[in-house]
């Protein structure tokens, strides 16, 4: 080849090469592309991904969801997801700009959470248990309380048959035992907003005394154990957040109208619900919500008045600007709530209310009033009216503030104070009690009052029957006491033979003062972030209650009726034990209490994406719980047995305003003061696996713990007690795994796990021969249960779809030890090993499957929820029987603002046994883990008492939307 032509090779291979470098591409037109990306309300959207098809191009929007490119080809395509929001293409010009509007994923998977995690992720992405409700299928619902809701969720085992409060819910055999009300939220943590309803917990006061869910309720959701270690307050056992609505950028509101009638079909019952919301700028970075609810119920069991009537409102104001976001927020509730007690019951294998009562029987007080002097206070003077039930009020106001401050650094803070009251005018514990038992008159301060007691209808005068008390004498010694019936005609004496109802005159004030803020830092880097953070709990707690305003007797039937009692003594004169309304005892002492609850914790977090489809993520929780406070507690009027003393009125023949007490050692009023600490360190640990959008895989194990609430320390009122203390913190150990799938109509949540809850405290009640009473030492017991957890929703044609949720388990007492209480006194109690049986309340299978059919003006729904046997208690005398429950729901679009629903609850008026007491009579009822196989064999057929889920409801629903 000559040079020439080697020259003229060389140049042409340069030209193809140049033209290969600088075609097709090179030569193409480019050009700019902008846009905006919005949500389906038309709000911008910070944070969604925006990148160009083909290409390593992307961009995240900022504030006012805007996004740019420059340089980019004339025309191409878009790819613009968002974390809970279904992905969206979409073709582009250059210079032309893009509005895209991205929908919320329909897929539960794909659902956005902010509960028990650091930062907010999907359902798919978090290695948590953790399940949503929507306002949706909220509203398709009418709970009973706001625990009610819960049963949707797997894993959380709920008893509302109380009805609005006291309800008890614990998950995972994480169980509060049988103590029915008492202290039913012990180791979870039922929020508003991110933040505990209240911090402060003991017996008988608790979150749903404030929590009602209304249609300003947003969203639930409900994380089981888990990561709930680290990211609440003092409970290892769950979080279950009620979020509330803010407002969006068009104004939109909603009345509804609702009217009832419970007890199949005999008790009225009325509500109204109000929520409106939209911008207050026209800029569209101010919004606001408001909203609330009122409503009257007589409710399931008639007692003479209503049982649930008052409401709240509840009002946010949004504030978005280009950095962060602030949401001021407030709540007043004023709400008077009772509960239902329990009902004489006959079979323990088939439940049923005993003879004269039916599943509509009400045994609390008839409305009544009666005055008293607060501990002989004559400037402190109540009136007790006992359709007052439980007052509650709350006063909330609170702050959230997040700040976004670039390179990754967010802060955010939520705040809260709070000041509420719950005011006790009720009944409580009422249960048989015998006329000839000692106890009984110990009980009513007329032990030692010998004599014949007549016992008469306090508005008939009918009479029941006649008691005589008198001395039993050996050999001329006092030997105790004799009581001979001498006429009965004692109502229910199939249940408790010359017996009457125990109908205390429950009083009490709680107000808690609570100042509540959580804050977070959190940097986020390319492919992990990290979150420290703290939270801080103050409580000014003032208690005032114990012996109630008075006591009373009522006959064992539907709506007892008050009883009047004369005692005519062995010197001839005849007494009023009891005045005109049947009252005793008027005036009782009343114990204070003034704890104060300092709560710190200090918590960090690390999310690690390793790579595209393995993320670890891992937290530790430091917390300190001080408790500092004061206890003066309640003394009996020593002169109220002597029969010279004249009482309140100076009158010796009435006896029924004797009861005067004082509190401590008046005048100086003794308090009793106390400082205690409790330190916890809880971690969690969770890795998950995404295989893909559709399937991904988590592990997650927790050691979380769980200091003594006040309830510990409110009894105590000397030095003994205080040495002798030993506050030990309850250990909660986690391990779960998790399997979430999602097809196109189908998702699918399947998590087995394995949980042992250690330290579990176990103490009775009992009595003494002189009717005072005495606590047993502490028993610690641990419990291990196992089980798997699933959730999923299926769309199995265009119009029908399923959502169920189960629970399958077995708890075990692993190491279980109880007291046995035997005559009164302590001499011969005695200590039973339980352990390897079945734990109580703890059934192995629970189930909530709710099949719907949905057209776009229609839409019904049948709900089936299945809980099955489990054992009364830890002896397993016998067990609970399983049942189902079926609650119906369908509504109607009349128009497009315009919706009409029905609502019938318990549709086979079902006699679903929750809650029971053991046979015989009062206080001896209370003691259910007491109650042993060989006592039931020696008389199966005993009476004894239950509290069943509500009977059947019809509710009908009008929704006007504007």
């Amino acid at each position: 080849m000559t040079s020439t032509s080697i020259k003229a090779a060389f140049y042409s291979i340069g030209f193809i090469v140049l033209l290969l470098f600088f075609s097709p591409q090179s030569f193409a037109q480019t050009g700019n592309v902008s846009g905006t990306i919005l949500d389906q309300d038309g709000k911008p959207m910070v944070g969604a991904t925006v990148r160009i098809k083909g290409t390593n191009k992307a961009a995240i929007t900022k504030e006012g969801g805007v996004f740019s490119f420059n340089n980019v080809s004339v025309n191409g395509t878009l790819i613009v997801s968002h974390i809970g929001y279904t992905t969206m293409e979409t073709s582009f010009a250059s210079d032309k700009v893009v509005s895209v509007s991205l929908k919320e994923s329909v897929a539960a998977v794909d659902e956005v959470i902010v509960t028990g995690v650091f930062d907010k992720r999907t359902r798919m992405e978090a290695s948590v248990a953790i399940s949503t409700l929507s306002a949706k299928q909220i509203n398709r619902l009418t709970p009973t309380s706001a625990a009610d809701l819960l049963k949707n969720v797997p894993g959380v085992f709920v008893n509302s048959s109380l009805g609005e409060i006291r309800n008890t819910v614990y998950s995972r055999g994480v169980s509060v035992g049988s103590n029915d009300g008492a202290s039913g939220y012990y180791y979870v943590s039922m929020q508003e907003d991110g933040l505990p309803v209240t911090n402060a917990t003991y017996v008988n006061y608790g979150p749903d005394y404030f929590n009602r869910p209304d249609a300003t309720l947003g969203r639930l959701e409900a994380v089981r154990g888990g990561t709930a270690s680290i990211t609440s307050s003092n409970a290892p056992g769950g979080i279950f957040n009620y979020v509330s609505k803010t407002g969006g950028e068009k104004f939109e509101g909603e009345v509804r109208a609702k009217y009832g009638l419970e007890g199949n079909g005999r008790n009225p019952y009325y509500r109204g619900d109000v929520n409106i919301g939209g911008p207050l700028s026209r800029k569209l970075n101010l919004f606001y919500n408001l909203g609330g609810f009122y409503r009257y119920g007589t409710g399931a069991r008639d007692p003479g008045y209503a049982l649930n009537r008052g409401g709240q409102l509840k009002a946010n104001i949004l504030k978005r600007y280009k950095t962060g976001s602030l949401k001021l927020y407030a709540k007043y509730l004023n709400d008077h709530n009772g509960w239902f007690e329990f009902t004489p019951t006959v079979s323990f294998t088939d439940p049923k209310p005993a003879s004269g009562f039916s599943p509509y029987s009400s045994v609390l007080l008839p409305s009544l009033t009666q005055s008293f002097l607060v501990n002989s206070n004559p400037n402190d003077i109540e009136t007790y009216h006992s359709d007052n039930l439980i007052h509650s009020i709350d006063r909330a106001i609170g702050l959230n503030w997040e700040q976004r401050f670039g390179t990754g650094w967010t802060f955010q803070n939520n705040f809260r104070y709070s000041n509420k009251e719950s005011n006790w005018n009720t009944t409580a514990v009422v249960y048989p009690m015998s006329m000839d038992n000692p106890v009984t008159y110990a009980v009513l301060g007329l032990l030692g009052r010998f004599g014949t007691y007549s016992f008469r209808n306090a508005t008939t005068g009918q009479e029941y029957g006649s008691v005589m008390q008198k001395p039993n004498i050996i050999n001329g010694q006092f030997a105790g006491f004799n009581f001979n019936v001498l006429n009965s005609n004692f109502p229910g004496k199939e249940i408790s033979p010359n017996s009457f109802f125990f109908q205390p005159l429950a009083f009490s004030r709680n107000q808690v003062k609570e100042v509540l803020d959580q804050f977070s830092l959190t940097k986020k880097l390319k492919n992990m972030s990290f979150t420290a953070g703290g939270f801080y709990g103050h409580s000014d707690i003032d208690i005032l209650g114990g012996f109630g305003a008075a006591q009373s007797l009522g006959t064992i039937q539907n709506n007892p009726q008050s009883v009047n009692i004369t005692l005519t003594g062995l010197d001839g004169k005849v007494y009023d034990v009891t005045n005109g309304n049947g009252m005793m005892n008027i005036g009782a002492p009343q114990s204070a209490q003034k704890p104060v609850q300092d709560q710190l914790a200090f918590f960090f977090g690390h999310n690690w994406q390793m790579n595209d489809k393995l993320n670890l993520d891992w937290g530790i929780r430091y917390e300190r719980v001080k408790v500092k406070g004061s206890n003066a507690l309640a003394v009996a009027n020593p002169l109220r047995s002597d029969p010279t003393y004249g009482g309140l009125d100076n009158n010796p023949l009435t006896i029924y305003d004797n009861a005067n007490g004082t509190l401590g050692n008046q005048p100086g009023i003794d308090f009793f003061t106390y400082d205690q600490s409790m330190n916890t360190l809880s971690y969690s640990a969770g890795l998950n696996y995404k295989f893909n959008n559709n399937f991904s895989l988590y592990g997650r194990y927790s050691d979380g713990k769980k200091s003594p609430d006040l309830g510990f320390f409110n009894g105590l009122d000397t030095k003994e007690e205080l040495d002798n203390l030993e506050p030990r913190n309850q250990r909660v150990q986690q391990m779960e795994l998790g399997v979430k799938m999602k097809r196109s109509n189908l998702n699918l949540f399947a998590t087995p796990f394995y949980s042992i809850l250690s330290n579990v405290p176990e103490q009775v009640l009992g009595n003494n021969n002189d009717g005072t009473v005495y606590v047993t030492p502490a028993l610690f017991n641990k419990i291990v249960t196992k089980g798997i957890e699933l959730e999923g929703d299926y769309s199995f044609a265009k119009y029908f779809n399923v959502r169920a949720v189960a629970t399958v388990q077995t708890s075990e007492a692993k190491d279980y030890q109880v007291w046995i209480l035997n005559g009164n006194g302590a001499a011969d109690d005695e200590i039973k090993d339980f352990s390897g049986n079945e734990t109580d309340n703890n059934a192995n299978l629970i189930l909530n499957v709710t099949p719907s059919y949905n057209r776009e003006k229609f839409y019904a729904q049948l709900n089936w929820s299945y809980l099955g046997a489990r054992q009364a208690n830890v002896a397993n005398a016998f067990e609970l029987p399983a049942f189902s429950q079926f609650n119906f729901a369908a509504g109607y679009d009349v128009t497009k603002r315009l919706q009409l629903s029905l609502n019938i609850n318990n549709l086979t008026n079902k006699y679903g046994v929750m809650s029971w007491s053991r046979p015989g009579t009062f206080p001896g009822n209370l003691d259910r883990q007491g109650f042993t196989e060989e006592m039931l064999k020696a008389n199966p057929n005993a009476p004894y008492s239950t509290v069943a889920i509500p009977a059947r409801a019809y509710f009908l629903t009008a929704t006007f939307k504007f």
